[in-house]
C-alpha cells in the first residue's frame, strides 16, 4: 500500500486516531488510580441495564477479557453482578456508589484529553466533526467482527 493511499484510508486514519487516544487516556487514568479498562466498562455498564456480553460488545472486549474486568470490578467493591430479569442464564452488572466514584474522579482527565486531541482541529471544525461522527457510531453494526484472527475458541475434546 502506498503512502498516499494508507493517509487517505478510512480505517487506517480512525484506527491511529483511536489507537493514539486510547493509549493518551490510558496513561492519564493510570496516573489517576484508574484502568481505562474499567472506566469503560463502568460507563457502559451505568447506562442502562446490561449483561456482561452487551457491555463487552460496546466496549471492544472479548468475552473472557471482560469476565476477569468485572471480577476485579466486584473485587474493588466497583460492580456487582446480578441475574438478568430476562435472561436466567445472563449476568446484568450494577454500579456501585464507589464505581459511580471513580468513573466522575476521571472525568477532568478525560475532558481535558479530549480539549487537548480537539484542538488539533479549527474550532469552527470541532462540531461538525463531533456530531458527524456521532451519527457514523450510531449506524455501526451491532454484529461481532469474525476473522480468521478473531475466530471464536473451539474447546479441545480431551
Amino acid at each position: 500500500m502506498d503512502s498516499a493511499r494508507t493517509t487517505s484510508d478510512l480505517v487506517v486514519q480512525l484506527l491511529l486516531l483511536s489507537r493514539d487516544i486510547e493509549l493518551m487516556a490510558a496513561q492519564r487514568l493510570e496516573g489517576a488510580g484508574a484502568s481505562l479498562r474499567a472506566v469503560t466498562v463502568l460507563m457502559c455498564a451505568d447506562e442502562s441495564e446490561k449483561t456482561q456480553g452487551e457491555i463487552a460488545d460496546l466496549a471492544c472486549l472479548d468475552k473472557s477479557t471482560m469476565v476477569h474486568t468485572v471480577d476485579a470490578l466486584e473485587k474493588d467493591g466497583l460492580a456487582t453482578r446480578t441475574p438478568s430479569r430476562t435472561d436466567r442464564r445472563a449476568r446484568v452488572v450494577e454500579v456501585t456508589d464507589e464505581g459511580r466514584e471513580l468513573v466522575a474522579s476521571t472525568e477532568s482527565v478525560l475532558g481535558e484529553l479530549y480539549d487537548e486531541v480537539l484542538a488539533r482541529l479549527p474550532e469552527a471544525d470541532r462540531e461538525p466533526f463531533l456530531r458527524s461522527l456521532s451519527a457514523l457510531v450510531a449506524g455501526r453494526s451491532t454484529e461481532p467482527v469474525v476473522t480468521a484472527d478473531r475466530a471464536p475458541r473451539r474447546r479441545s475434546a480431551r
